[in-house]
């Protein structure tokens, strides 16, 4: 048998490229903030997780073409050995101080954050349980904590129903450790989990909590510290990580938890012992985005206003916004053909998003999922209602 032969009976990219309706892998050949270029036109990009604007704050930029200066563009080896920097400690300090957690660790990316952090803490004869719509670097890090210790037991419950998560944890052995794994803010449709009823039942049942707050930090709570701060449970999270790609403007991830808990991932990671450490460059660009995000709260503030204001606006017009809570507000079609069409006529009159179908999200789920920035302007966010509203309407999807 062929192995490469499912790679040339894959036709269907090239089909809806054919057809003028292939949303992916767009370059961009230059990025001023809330607009890029694209196929050598301006866009208006509401499609970013750059949620406070920063990945063009000359601050930003200027400390990282710093750390290059002084440092170099790599490190040119794995933290383990002679990839940890003072750049990469002081970053760990305040990020744990952030967080309100005793110790923090900085891995290479977010998704090699969780498949490591993940993995390393499961062990044989453990129940883990998740979410059914967690982010995919969440399920590989079970997966392959899964293929580490075989005698793994995992559990899914329907998303954040914890009526079905209690009903998960009435079935399980009370005897054998358990953690419960969830992201905080849903990415592609922008709720929030319900930590509250979850710590609860937690508390019942002697279960450990991991959240991912990749698209929490920066976007909820008072002053940006992601889902604890939004309940105020800090203190009832064990683990908890983010990425750097999205509020940090940079690249990497970090997990912040006990001091122990965190010692214990850092000697026993294969994630972090046998990759590179991120370099001096990104480092420095989370450290400079977080001095901001701590000192001009109002950049939380206005985000959340500019969701809020997109919720209430699409929701007038007829579209549906299912449960979102952030400024990630998905456009609900439910059709794949149809949001491709939706998508592309968004992206001929200058307005870029996300278009989103199986397997990222259920079929009967399709979606143009939009997100904001900090940045944007009143007079950015009425050209994307004008233009949803006038090609929604012509669509028959409002």
């Amino acid at each position: 048998m062929d192995i490469y032969a499912k790679c040339k009976e894959f036709t269907k990219a090239d089909d809806y490229k054919k057809q003028g309706l292939y949303p992916y892998f767009i370059p961009i050949s230059e990025n001023h903030g809330n607009r890029v270029v694209m196929n050598g036109k301006e866009i208006l990009m509401v499609g970013s997780n750059n949620y406070l604007g920063l990945t063009k704050d000359p601050r930003v930029q200027e400390a990282a073409i710093k750390a290059i200066e002084k440092y170099g563009t790599s490190c040119s080896g794995s933290r383990f050995l002679n990839g940890t920097y003072e750049l990469h400690q002081e970053l760990e300090a305040r990020l744990a101080k952030f967080v309100n957690k005793e110790a923090a660790l900085v891995m290479g990316t977010g998704y090699q954050t969780n498949a490591g952090a993940i993995s390393t803490l499961m062990e044989e004869r453990m129940i883990l349980i998740t979410d059914k719509t967690n982010h995919s670097s969440i399920f590989d890090g079970v997966f392959l904590g899964m293929a580490l210790n075989r005698r793994v037991t995992i559990k899914r419950y329907q998303h954040n129903d914890m009526e079905d998560l209690k009903r998960v944890f009435e079935n399980l052995d009370p005897k054998l450790p358990k953690l419960i794994v969830t992201d905080g803010v849903f990415s592609m449709e922008g709720d929030v989990v319900n930590l509250p009823e979850m710590v609860k039942l937690c508390k019942e049942h002697n279960c450990g909590i991991y959240l991912d707050d990749a698209h929490g930090l920066g976007v909820v709570g008072d002053t940006g510290r992601g889902t604890m701060e939004h309940y105020g449970l800090f203190d009832e999270v064990d683990t908890m990580m983010c990425t750097f790609s999205k509020t940090f403007s940079s690249l990497g991830g970090f997990v912040a938890g006990r001091r122990e808990d965190i010692n214990y991932i850092q000697h026993f990671s294969r994630q972090l012992i046998f990759s590179a450490a991120i370099p001096p460059a990104n480092a420095a660009a989370v450290l400079a985005s977080l001095d901001i995000l701590e000192k001009e709260p109002e950049r939380v503030t206005r985000l959340q206003t500019i969701g809020a204001t997109m919720r209430r606006e699409f929701q007038a017009m007829g579209f549906d916004t299912g449960e979102s809570e952030t400024p990630i507000v998905p456009i609900l079609v439910r059709d794949f053909d149809k949001t491709f069409a939706f998508w592309t006529a968004l992206f001929e009159n200058g307005v870029y998003t996300n278009a989103v179908v199986p397997p990222g999200v259920p079929a009967d789920r399709s979606l143009l999922r939009t997100s904001y920035m900090a940045t944007h302007t009143d007079e950015d966010l009425d050209q994307v209602l004008s233009l949803f509203k006038k090609i929604g309407t012509s669509m028959g999807i409002i």
